[in-house]
């Protein structure tokens, strides 16, 4: 199928899924997962910091590197591409974002109400009761590279139980949110169209997404300056970023602008 008709199946398009990766935030200057330790963080592997275990034995350290993350997405500003996605949403009203990223950028760009497969930085809660809370009032500056501090960071108590409250993440070890992964699935099942856009498809369970939309007659179209797993299930692949693709897209299935 050729890249023009990619325009045309939007505007045709009843029910839209957009199943979003890494890539799509790293055009806004967020870090992808692997790419974010730097400065006082470079000594550390991120998957020594992103585990049940390693917030039990050193809650201060892990809490002070998400909170680092979390100021880091704080500066950053939805792009092109987020634009782009809150556009389709607009125009065809029953179209579901599916996102890895834990950042709020398709909040920020309008998106309505985006499913975290990975949690969220923005969604704290109790690593005991799992009391959803809020996220701190204040972040800590970026660390320089030549800071002298160690980077960890306390994290509040329960107000309910008194543990330590936990970044609203998905861990290695852990399964993804029931809630999120049931919406999800719901989604892919009943679209016609889903865009994968900016993820490589090795992330499991969540690359099943594009495979499931395929074998229920869903077109996928994915959005990637690179060539991925998914180029085989994938209907059309459209070479770029999303803040290249996606606003042409829109702009030519309805002429936005």
């Amino acid at each position: 199928m050729p890249e023009r008709d990619a325009a045309e199946l939007l505007r045709d398009a009843k029910r839209v899924v957009v199943f979003t990766g890494a890539g799509m935030s790293a055009e806004s200057g967020v870090p992808t997962f692997r790419d974010a330790l730097t400065g006082l963080w470079a000594r550390f592997d991120p998957k020594s910091l992103a585990t049940p275990e390693a917030f039990a034995a050193e809650p201060a350290l892990v809490w002070g590197w998400y909170e680092w993350r979390r100021a880091e997405v704080l500066r950053a500003r939805p792009n092109a591409g987020h634009d782009a996605v809150a556009a389709i949403e607009a125009h065809v009203p029953d179209t579901v974002v599916i996102t890895q990223n834990v950042d709020d950028l398709h909040e920020r760009a309008g998106s309505r109400t985006p499913i975290h497969l990975h949690g969220s930085l923005f969604t704290p809660r109790c690593s005991s009761c799992d009391r959803p809370a809020p996220p701190p009032a204040t972040t800590p500056a970026p660390a320089g590279p030549h800071e002298e501090l160690d980077g960890r960071l306390p994290p509040p108590s329960c107000a309910d139980c008194g543990a330590p409250v936990r970044p609203g993440v998905v861990w290695f070890g852990e399964q993804l949110p029931t809630h999120a992964l049931s919406a999800a699935t719901e989604a892919v099942f009943g679209c016609d169209l889903l865009f994968t856009v900016g993820t490589s498809g090795l992330v499991y369970p969540a690359a099943e997404i594009p495979y499931v939309a395929a074998r229920s007659g869903a077109t996928v179209v994915q959005v990637n300056p690179e060539p991925t797993a998914l180029d085989a299930v994938a209907d059309v692949n459209l070479r770029g970023t999303a803040a290249q693709i996606l606003p042409d897209l829109v702009a030519r299935a309805w002429g936005d602008r």
